[in-house]
This record gives C-alpha cells, sequence and structure tokens, in this order.
C-alpha cells in the first residue's frame, strides 16, 4: 500500500514542483508540541482534542514529524502539503498513545495521519490524495483563506502564455 501511495504521489506532482526544482519554494511546517502530545498515560480528553484541532487552519496528527514521517502515509500527507505550500500544526502520535488512541476515538476514523482543515476532521492519507488529485482539496483550503502553491503555479503559467494562447 505504502509504494501505490508513493506512486500516485508522483504522478500527480507537477514537473514544476519535483525534487530540487523549486527548493526555496518550501512552506515553513509548523511542528507544535503542546501538553497532550508529550503527556502519558493519561487519556486525553474531547476539550483537549477540540482545542489542537483549532490550534492552525490545517492540524495534521501523524506518525513522526514533518520532517522525518516514520510512515509511508503520513509521509504523503506531508509530500501534499508541501507541494501546496500549507503550514499547519503537526502532532506526533508515537510521542504519546493516549494522544493516538484519544484522536482515533474523537474522529471515529481507525487510522493515521488524521488531517484536520478549519477544525473538521477531513480524512487520513487516502482522502487527501483524492482530494488533491481531484482538485477538491484547492478548494477546501481556499474556503480557509489558504491559496495553494500549485494554484499560484498555474496562474503564473498562464499569465506567462502569449495572448493567441490564452483561452478566451
Amino acid at each position: 500500500m505504502n509504494r501505490i501511495c508513493q506512486n500516485l504521489l508522483r504522478q500527480s506532482y507537477p514537473r514544476s514542483f519535483s525534487a530540487g526544482a523549486n527548493a526555496s519554494a518550501t512552506p515553513t511546517i509548523l511542528s507544535r508540541f503542546y501538553a497532550a502530545d508529550a503527556a502519558t498515560g493519561a487519556a486525553v480528553d474531547k476539550a483537549t482534542l477540540d482545542k489542537l484541532v483549532r490550534t492552525n487552519k490545517v492540524v495534521i496528527f501523524m506518525k513522526g514529524n514533518p520532517q522525518a514521517p516514520r510512515c509511508g502515509f503520513s509521509n504523503a500527507v506531508v509530500q501534499i502539503m508541501r507541494m501546496h505550500g500549507v503550514q499547519y500544526d503537526a502532532h506526533d502520535v508515537l510521542q504519546n498513545e493516549a494522544l493516538r488512541q484519544g484522536v482515533k476515538d474523537y474522529t471515529d476514523w481507525p487510522t493515521i495521519p488524521q488531517v484536520f482543515i478549519d477544525g473538521e476532521f477531513v480524512g487520513g492519507c487516502d482522502i487527501l490524495l483524492q482530494m488533491h488529485q481531484s482538485g477538491d482539496l484547492i478548494e477546501e483550503l481556499k474556503k480557509v483563506g489558504i491559496v495553494s502553491e500549485l494554484l499560484k503555479a498555474e496562474q503564473a503559467k498562464e499569465e506567462a502564455k502569449p495572448a493567441d494562447e490564452k483561452p478566451k
């Protein structure tokens, strides 16, 4: 499954955003750690999770951190967010079993990573990948005031076309 996800991501990368081509466009990823991340043993309650998912427009509960994802699905989500230039808060569920189980119970979704946009649960890697491929992710990000880097690149490409090639 990991290879399938990676292959799908490779197919959806625009050439201009491939590795190294646009290194300066890599967004800053906010990897904040809260009491719920470090707490051990104690259950993470709904109020704490409500607060965590509202700390930023985009919040991801993942295995590892954005700089070092510890599973292929978390890595795929990080790559999708990186392509879109999205700043987000990340929470490493491997650091806290209570957080890991708490977020699964909170969303009634059995797998990690879990992505929240504007405090609302979106889904995991599979859903995010589908949204990315269909263009729905660009629209969801737009609703919360985030302009995708992919959209910006596409608009710049259109503006750079000669006038006779532009759609009327």
